[in-house]
């Protein structure tokens, strides 16, 4: 939460979700990209671990095996739900953002409510069925979506940004590394065009030479510039 309260006032809040999707947020506040600099900018920082995260057991986390974005976009909304009842938190100054995973779940997210007001999504999945062919580690999709896309392609189409582009209206920073395997640039650029074609407020930058990893200070020194400079226009109007 912000380092100073004023009794009375509501802050502006941002859910951080984590990569994976088998991983988890841990009790450092500063293990989650850009936390303390939200933080230090006066913002509440949600780091949700919904299901599929490690931490609660094994059916938890196999919980979004045929389901990505369904229940865990669920879970994150039930807790953005439980947090405002006990702290002071703007409902109408939601923001989101991720990477990786989290990337995707914030496209995910922005195509099924119009709640977050602001979104900014690294190395993201637009589309599962064209991910599927561009991606250069396929083979950990089968467990989680229980065959190929070349034989279940409905399986993948239902949980992917892309099928429900024209339900966003929240405006989204997108970044990704240009050499990115893992999450490809193109997943990126397809979701932007779509928001672009549609009249979304967006913006989108690929880091020369970067991997799923974006390591560059001078990179990383950017992306920190260009999120809380996005959500500072959206979330502090």
């Amino acid at each position: 939460m912000p380092r100073t309260l004023v009794p009375g006032k509501k802050y502006p809040m941002i859910v951080n979700v984590h990569g994976g999707p088998s991983a988890a947020s841990g009790p450092n506040f500063v293990s989650r990209g850009n936390t303390r600099d939200f933080i230090d900018r006066g913002y509440f920082v949600f780091l949700p671990n919904p299901r599929g995260s490690y931490g609660q057991g094994e059916a938890f986390t196999a919980a979004n095996v045929k389901d990505f974005g369904y229940g865990d976009l669920r879970d994150i909304l039930t807790g953005i739900d439980a947090v405002e009842k006990v702290a002071p938190v703007d409902d109408k100054r939601l923001g989101i953002t991720g990477f990786s995973y989290g990337g995707y779940m914030t496209m995910w997210a922005v195509t099924q409510t119009n709640r977050f007001k602001a979104a900014a999504a690294g190395a993201g999945v637009a589309n599962w069925l064209s991910y599927y062919g561009e991606n250069g580690i396929d083979q950990w999709m089968i467990p989680f979506f229980g065959s190929t896309v070349y034989h279940d392609p409905a399986v993948y189409a239902k949980s992917s940004p892309i099928t429900f582009i024209n339900n966003v209206k929240t405006p989204t920073f997108v970044y990704v590394g240009e050499r990115d395997v893992e999450c490809p640039a193109p997943q990126s650029f397809e979701f932007w065009h779509a928001l672009s074609t549609l009249g979304v407020p967006t913006s989108l930058v690929v880091y020369e030479g970067e991997g799923h990893g974006i390591r560059q200070p001078a990179h990383t020194r950017d992306i920190t510039t260009r999120v809380m400079g996005w959500f500072d226009k959206y979330l502090k109007q």
